[in-house]
């Protein structure tokens, strides 16, 4: 189905439907109304009769004093504590309504009865009779007249729906005319964008074959194309970037405290020269492997050795506290030392991905803890930052995905480090666990599954 036909029915369907739920309530409020009128009305006039007649008893005779106060429509009578009736007195087109049984009341009662099809306004009012006796006095009165109104009420509401409708099918093909030929246009402009390659892939939901599938049907095969040669040409400049920024900061950073103080105190002397030396070697197997990830055709040189955690996180979070003069909380959760057998310059690597997502999006205090959960070693990384809207946690490990692009740009991100890292992670048998909450911060916990020792 066209979406112009589809804009045209909708519409046309929901504006029926509101105007079936208005009517339905003017309908129903109105009917509420009048009963509730009926019902005061034939109230107020037993009340007076129930006065005069209480005041005539004994000097008239009851029938012909009833008589005197039939109603056009209904029906009068005296009903004694024993259910009986005094001859009612009815009016010519109610003589049905005699046949009715009368019940005797203890109080007042006003409601609506029906009878034989019909609905009636039914009044009982407590009368005293000459004998002292208490006996009800009970006036029913037909609501023909009310009835009549509410059919011809229900005739014109359904007239009004039905004319109504016929603007509105009217202003919907005009609306439906409006919308679709921008859309049209969007679809011109998506092919020449394709042209240039940008973009992002859209879901496609349905199979109908009308302009928005059309739309993205040809906003996908845009992206295709961008898919193709943007890898190819971006993927190893991107990843280098990102990736060497870090190694390259802290050779500064220590450059520049050898270059102050280096001389007059030989132990920052040698903790520099090992940093840098470090660094450099890190740098050089980043460089390497970042090529295997831009080729994709070679494995990972894994170099399994036995570590001691303790000793490499602290390593690490020295490194990087010095680096970027960030204020770090190193916390180990057990007191011995644990020994695990994995790559010591992609752990580090891992460790410094995460350290440095957490320096850009938060501007407190980062902590960092170590312990074991259920017999596997975890390292979590603490951040206070911006954190991540649930929806998007999935998409984090995506290529070139960015929860905030703005600042990822402004602070040199390009939506690559998380990518990498899980790429690390799956090669020296680590999992990765990310919890965040919008506002309020991210925790990165890297859990070790192999075998370890304490």
């Amino acid at each position: 189905m066209k979406l112009r036909n589809k804009i045209n029915l909708y519409t046309a369907f929901l504006f029926a439907l509101l105007l079936l739920l208005i009517n339905i309530t003017v309908y129903y409020s109105f009917n509420k109304l009048i009963i509730d009128s009926e019902i005061s009305t034939a109230n107020k006039e037993i009340k007076k009769i129930s006065e005069n007649i209480g005041l005539s008893l004994g000097s008239i005779p009851e029938g012909a004093l009833l008589r005197s106060y039939v109603p056009v429509n209904g029906m009068i009578q005296i009903v004694t504590a024993d259910n009986k009736s005094l001859p009612a007195v009815t009016s010519p087109g109610e003589q049905n309504l005699s046949k009715r049984k009368a019940e005797f009341f203890n109080s007042e009662v006003s409601k609506t009865i029906k009878y034989q099809g019909l609905q009636y306004t039914f009044e009982s009012m407590p009368i005293i009779l000459q004998d002292g006796s208490i006996a009800n006095l009970q006036i029913t009165k037909s609501m023909d007249t009310a009835t009549d109104n509410l059919s011809i009420l229900r005739i014109v509401l359904f007239m009004v729906t039905l004319l109504a409708l016929i603007p509105v099918l009217i202003s919907s093909r005009f609306l439906s005319n409006l919308i679709t030929k921008p859309v049209t246009s969007m679809i011109r402009t998506m092919t020449e964008i394709r042209q240039s390659g940008r973009f992002k892939t859209i879901k496609l939901e349905g199979k109908s074959k009308d302009e928005l599938f059309q739309m993205g049907e040809t906003f996908n095969h845009m992206i295709e194309l961008l898919e193709v040669n943007f890898e190819k040409q971006q993927q190893f400049a991107s990843n280098a970037s990102h990736e060497l920024k870090t190694p390259l900061t802290i050779i500064e950073s220590y450059a520049s405290l050898l270059k102050r103080r280096g001389l007059k105190e030989p132990q920052l002397f040698a903790e520099s020269i090992e940093a840098i030396h470090s660094e450099a070697i890190r740098m050089k197997e980043m460089t390497e492997q970042l090529l295997l990830i831009a080729r994709n055709q070679e494995q990972w040189n894994i170099e399994v050795n036995q570590l001691n955690l303790h000793e490499l996180i602290t390593q690490s979070v020295n490194a990087f506290k010095n680096a970027y003069n960030r204020e770090i909380k190193w916390v180990e959760e057990i007191d011995p030392p644990i020994i695990i057998h994995t790559d010591e310059k992609k752990l580090k690597q891992l460790l410094f991905i995460f350290l440095d997502n957490a320096r850009k999006y938060s501007d407190e205090e980062i902590v960092v803890t170590a312990g074991i959960e259920k017999e596997e070693f975890f390292i979590k990384i603490i951040d206070c930052g911006i954190g991540i809207q649930e929806d998007e946690l999935p998409k984090v490990f995506d290529r070139f995905y960015r929860v905030d692009k703005a600042r990822s740009r402004k602070q040199g991100g390009s939506g690559l480090g998380l990518s990498l890292a899980k790429e690390i992670a799956n090669a020296i048998g680590i999992s990765i666990h990310l919890e965040s909450k919008l506002g309020v911060g991210t925790t990165a916990t890297l859990f070790y599954k192999k075998k370890m020792k304490i």
